[in-house]
């Protein structure tokens, strides 16, 4: 059957973004992601396209239900990000955002490890990308190491990927333990931020554009999320991973003062429900990943939307510099806190019916401490996102910021992102209709909205009583990111040194291979006139022998290069 590829939309409005006029670029990238929410709304279950591409059989096109599931909250999320971007002119970020976009839902739809892997790498390209139109000297560090983690990632896949292969395994399914299972798990575990690789997200996250970071906070773990999902599900492993990542993520909101910076700790504490319940296995525990990887998706992109407003809005990002906004951006505030409330799993809002479900699935498959870890872990999350950040940024004492107006759209996006929000809140069926692994799941218990409105109440009048220990301080937080920053900064300087020494003396051997490979068999005397620049003692050799434009080749020495380099690469593959 024919189908046309989500990602092709998303690609094309890509490509138009240099070729429309300015004004028209955001209308473009808005057409190109509804365009793709259309495609995977079209492809119907288990629809599969196979191709075959310099000898190798790939299916590019993969639809089950667990794909399905995730390309509709992708393209969903392409479409409110594009929204929330669509006052921005700059149609190289545009173009970038959009290009993520469609390599995420390339992972989502892929039927084979190397279609998985190609748009793998183009989505770590492409995020990058996103990091450096950030436009600060800080943006562009932080994309050029974001892009080092990401390119470690994507070897330590591909690695796996190979000793899979050489088993004659190309599909995308589980995969056996084994060395292909613990390459992979180390590779797609970075791009998921289990600590301790996970500070690459919390480095860059903050750093994009109050547009572009919309667009970071909902793929590159959520993808991860969904391959873990699909590859490794039951591996133990993988509970301890996500416990940890739920409570270290929470650890470090405490100390936070950047809002984006605190939020993107929330990203790695969220992500660790869905891990864990990977690990887990289980029918429920599968569902609860799935489910709340498709609402933190749109709670968390809420929230950075709320959180880029008030950057828009101020140009400050410190909870140290704000406050007292709350009269003066009553919409921001509104919509920010239904993304507050889902993501602390108040009822009626979507985090309550899908982050839930990860933790009844570690009650009912006997891990009481995990149960009891991830419920404290969703106190602290409450804690910071739904009162901290909100309470300093738009109440305390106010801070003289001047606010200027937002563009509309902004606040267009957030309405419809809080509109989904509470809508799966009010509504999970719809959700859990549409879950790959058939669970049975009622959220709306009176046990279970009893214990929640306790555990929200009790979180509650802790904040208000110990208030003043929860104010931001104008200090940075050391993560695991220390251990490789600098270190990896004077290792980049000393292979930077140590290329241009090499490259000089690679160049004066290419030069005299170039000479002597030229003068042979007509001059040998030629060849004594190149050694003449560098050797001493040749100074007598005849000014006839010596060709000036020997050292004038740079045709022959890229030839000389591209000789050598075709030779050791005959040599590998042989």
């Amino acid at each position: 059957m024919t189908a046309l590829h989500p990602a092709v939309p998303l690609l094309i409005a890509a490509v138009l973004q240099g070729l429309v006029r300015a004004s028209w670029r955001g209308p473009v990238a808005l057409a190109g992601a509804a365009a793709a929410l259309v495609a995977v709304v079209a492809l119907p279950a288990g629809a599969a396209v196979d191709v075959t591409l310099l000898g190798l059989d790939l299916r590019v096109v993969f639809a089950d239900a667990l794909a399905r599931v995730f390309g509709l909250v992708f393209a969903t999320m392409a479409c409110l990000g594009t929204l929330y971007a669509l006052h921005v002119r700059r149609g190289g970020e545009q173009a970038a955002t959009l290009v993520y976009a469609a390599a995420a839902l390339g992972v989502m739809f892929a039927g084979d490890w190397v279609t998985l892997f190609l748009f793998w790498e183009l989505m770590a390209l492409a995020s990058s990308a996103v990091v450096w139109y950030g436009g600060s000297r800080r943006s562009r560090a932080a994309a050029w190491r974001y892009l080092l983690v990401h390119a470690a990632s994507g070897s330590l896949l591909l690695a796996g990927i190979l000793v899979l292969q050489a088993t004659g395994t190309t599909r995308v399914g589980p995969v056996p333990e084994g060395t292909a299972f613990w390459l992979m798990v180390a590779g797609v575990g970075i791009n998921a931020a289990i600590p301790p690789l996970h500070a690459w997200l919390t480095d860059a996250y903050p750093e994009g554009s109050v547009t572009g970071s919309v667009f970071l906070s909902a793929f590159t773990t959520k993808t991860a999320v969904y391959v873990l999902i699909r590859a490794f599900p039951g591996a133990e492993v993988l509970v301890y991973a996500g416990v940890v990542m739920a409570l270290y993520g929470v650890v470090y909101a405490v100390l936070e003062n950047d809002i984006r910076r605190l939020l993107a700790y929330h990203i790695v504490s969220q992500v660790g429900y869905m891990v864990a319940g990977v690990g887990m296995g289980t029918a429920l525990a599968l569902d609860g990943s799935t489910a709340h990887a498709f609402s933190h998706i749109l709670y968390k992109a809420l929230l950075f939307m709320g959180a880029g407003a008030v950057i828009e809005a101020t140009g400050r990002r410190k909870l140290t510099e704000l406050g007292g906004l709350a009269s003066r951006m009553k919409a921001v505030l509104v919509l920010y806190m239904v993304g507050a409330f889902s993501i602390s799993s108040v009822p009626l809002f979507n985090g309550f019916i899908s982050k839930s479900m990860v933790v009844s699935a570690a009650a009912e498959g006997g891990w009481p401490i995990v149960e009891l870890l991830l419920t404290l872990a969703s106190i602290g999350t409450f804690l910071h996102t739904g009162l901290k950040l909100p309470w300093f940024t738009f109440f305390g004492p106010p801070s003289g910021a001047a606010v200027r107006p937002i563009p509309r759209n902004m606040l267009v996006a957030m309405a419809a992102a809080a509109a989904l929000c509470t809508g799966l809140g009010l509504f999970p069926g719809w959700l859990y209709a549409r879950l790959p692994f058939d669970a049975v799941y009622e959220p709306y218990t009176i046990d279970h909205v009893v214990s929640a409105l306790q555990l929200l109440l009790g979180t509650g009048i802790a904040f208000a009583l110990l208030l003043g220990k929860f104010a931001g301080e104008p200090t940075v937080s050391l993560d695991t990111d220390w251990f490789y920053r600098r270190p990896l900064r004077s290792a980049v300087a000393a292979g930077v040194a140590l290329a241009r020494r090499s490259g000089a003396r690679l160049e004066r051997a290419g030069l005299l291979a170039t000479a002597a490979v030229s003068a042979l068999g007509r001059n040998p005397m030629r060849v004594l006139g190149v050694f003449r620049r560098w050797l001493p003692g040749l100074e007598d050799v005849h000014e006839a022998a010596y060709d000036p434009d020997i050292h004038r080749l740079p045709i022959g020495l890229t030839v000389f290069w591209a000789v050598v380099a075709l030779g050791v690469v005959a040599l590998l593959v042989r």
